[in-house]
This record gives structure tokens, C-alpha cells and sequence, in this order.
């Protein structure tokens, strides 16, 4: 605990935490407009739509779908932004040139990597939590504008509150993966936005011209991409040709459980001077 306490010390007494606050309370308020605007798109769509498509399209258009999605606003850029904060939590030792300093006083890496993971969980939760409250007040609002109730009695809603929570808190371990493997705090930082926003749009335009091309069951292959299947985990009801929401969790785990141990493993074995 110790080790945990040190580790958010060092983030409290930076300026990083409330610099990454302050982009992403913006950033939460362009996603709310946005869902708005797609909740009352779904909610006032009328005329006839492709019998194959007319499954998904309800389904999406459904109560708890529409719910789930606003009171999860601001899970796509707030998932870059902990992921960030993961790297930065590793790469700020080695930038500000303090990693041999913590080793000296901690020797044991392995308890070093498990506090800054931890430390890493806490500040992304905390995140989480503040986005959350946000959407819940807002929320009923924006769901009451497009004449929908708030849903909040509704299990389906709160399941994807919670299972938010937990993309929040993977994705702050694949940050601090990553900052393990790119000590440059510029290289990592880039690269974690590159991977993030850039696998995203071409995950999303390659399955398109998959499926043009092969079938929809290639849609099915989205959950390998990770932020797709944070997408994919918050869905309050299943759309039809998608995978199930626990399948994005399990592949979200399994790629947290892999950065985590690779994390560990290469602090170990490398040389810090």
C-alpha cells in the first residue's frame, strides 16, 4: 500500500491529472451533443429501412440501448485519455530521469510495476466515477428530450455502467503496457493515439469492405480490436449479427492480462540507468 500511496503521490503532486481532466471534460460534452443528436436520429427515424438491417436498427433504437449509450457518453476519448495517464505513470519516471531513484528506495520491481498498475486502476476509476455522475445527471435530461424514459430501474443499463468501469480500468493497464515498452514519453504518448484512433477508424473501414465482400459474420471479428470491444461491452442489448457483450470483455481482459504481465516481465529483465 506503501508502494500505491508513493506512486499517486507522484501523480498528485504533478500537473498531469487535472491537465487530462480539463481535456476531457470538453471532450465529455461534445460526446453528450453527439448522443444526443444520434438518440433523437434513432428515436425519429421513420420510412422504411432494408429488411436485413431492420433487426440491428430496432435493437439499437431500443430503450436500454439508447440509456446504456448516454449514461456511458464519453467512454470512447475517455478511454485514450486513462490509457494516457497509464503511460504517463510509467514514462514520467524516465523523462524526469527519477526511475533509478524508486528502484534504489524500492528494489523489488515486480511490487513497483503492481503499484503503478494499481495506481494507474485508481486514477482511471476515479475518471470513470466523474464521467459517470456527469452522465447520470445529465442523462434523464437528453434521454426525456428525445421522449424516453431515464431507465435507470432498468438491469441492462446498470450492467453497462459497470462493465464501463472495467474498460476504464483495463484500459489504464494496457497504458502503463505500453509505457513499459516505449520509455519515451513522446514516442509512447504518439503511438498509444496512433494505435487508439487509428486502429479504430481502420479496424472499422477494413471490416466494412470485409463484410461488402465476405459476409456480415466478419463484423463478429470487431471484438479483437480493442476499443471496439470497449464499445461493444457498454451496449445495453445485443444487436443482431454483433457479438455478445461478454465476448468484448473477455477479449478486453485477455489483452489487459497480456500488457500487464509483459509490463512486469520486461521491468524486471531491463536495464534502468
Amino acid at each position: 500500500m506503501n508502494l500505491v500511496r508513493s506512486e499517486l503521490l507522484k501523480i498528485r503532486t504533478t500537473s498531469t491529472w487535472w491537465i487530462f481532466g480539463l481535456i476531457t471534460l470538453p471532450l465529455w460534452g461534445v460526446a453528450m451533443l453527439l448522443n444526443w443528436l444520434g438518440a433523437a436520429t434513432a428515436t425519429g427515424a421513420n420510412g422504411d429501412v432494408p429488411a436485413d438491417q431492420a433487426d440491428q436498427i430496432q435493437a439499437a433504437a431500443s430503450a436500454d440501448s439508447l440509456a446504456a449509450n448516454v449514461y456511458t457518453n464519453g467512454q470512447f476519448l475517455g478511454l485514450m485519455i486513462v490509457m494516457l495517464l497509464g503511460i504517463v505513470v510509467v514514462t514520467s519516471e524516465f523523462f524526469h530521469q527519477t526511475v533509478t531513484t524508486t528502484f534504489l528506495t524500492a528494489p523489488h520491481r515486480t511490487a513497483v510495476m503492481l503499484a503503478k498498475l494499481a495506481a494507474a486502476g485508481v486514477l482511471a476509476l476515479l475518471f470513470w466515477l466523474v464521467t459517470t455522475l456527469l452522465n447520470l445527471v445529465v442523462g434523464p435530461l437528453v434521454l426525456h428530450a428525445v421522449d424516453v424514459g431515464p431507465q435507470l430501474g432498468s438491469g441492462a443499463v446498470w450492467r453497462a455502467i459497470g462493465l464501463n468501469a472495467l474498460a476504464y480500468l483495463l484500459w489504464s493497464v494496457l497504458g502503463v503496457g505500453l509505457g513499459v515498452l516505449i520509455r519515451s514519453q513522446i514516442g509512447a504518448t504518439v503511438t498509444g493515439i496512433l494505435l487508439y484512433l487509428g486502429g479504430t477508424i481502420g479496424a472499422g473501414i477494413a471490416l466494412s469492405l470485409l463484410a461488402a465482400k465476405f459476409g456480415d459474420w466478419i463484423n463478429k471479428l470487431q471484438l479483437l480490436v480493442p476499443s471496439l470491444a470497449s464499445g461493444l461491452m457498454v451496449s445495453g442489448a445485443d444487436i443482431p449479427g454483433q457479438p455478445p457483450r461478454w465476448a468484448g470483455a473477455a477479449v478486453l481482459i485477455g489483452y489487459a492480462v497480456v500488457a500487464g504481465a509483459i509490463g512486469v516481465l520486461t521491468i524486471r529483465r531491463r536495464d534502468i540507468s
